[in-house]
């Protein structure tokens, strides 16, 4: 049987901290930027830990 394959999407979306924690982007940062305010951007621009309902199905996807 051969090795699962990572889904591709998945390895550009998500990065595994040194804790093991996963990391992500914040949506709705890559247009129509001009009506959200600067203090939102600014925000949106830092990195966030994925929620941990959804940490069994992203580490299946980077596997």
């Amino acid at each position: 049987m051969p090795k699962m394959k990572s889904k591709s999407s998945a390895k550009k979306r998500f990065d595994v901290t040194g804790t093991g924690k996963l990391k992500r982007k914040h949506a709705y940062k890559s247009h129509i930027l001009t009506k959200k305010s600067t203090k939102r951007k600014r925000n949106l621009t830092y990195s966030a830990i994925v929620d941990s309902a959804d940490v069994k199905n992203v580490k299946t996807m980077l596997q």
